[in-house]
């Protein structure tokens, strides 16, 4: 289960209806990307990636996504997931393993 930090709960809104894209890699490390139109239109993402705990290892939120339509707004977010993902997974390979 998931451990949420304190930037994905500033920015979660349940009224708010949005898309969802979660995967897990090999080692069990996992993101979750979420993107939804904000009560005035514009795009918003989050991005987060999670140890296998479900530890918390990198959350990021953006209030706003110029000119970006929420289906291109989650292709970047899943591809920045992926690297921020890559990247933990260098620099903490442990932490990243555990259960």
């Amino acid at each position: 289960m998931r451990q949420r930090g304190e930037r994905y709960w500033k920015w979660a809104d349940p009224v708010l209806p949005c898309h969802t894209h979660d995967e897990t890699l090999d080692d069990g490390t996992n993101f979750n990307v979420q993107v939804r139109l904000s009560r005035v239109g514009g795009t918003q993402l989050f991005i987060g990636v999670y140890a296998s705990c479900g530890m918390a290892l990198v959350e990021e939120a953006y209030d706003s996504r110029p000119h970006e339509s929420v289906t291109r707004a989650l292709a970047w977010g899943v591809g920045r997931a992926r690297g921020m993902a890559t990247e933990q997974r260098q620099e903490q390979p442990d932490l990243a393993r555990q259960a």
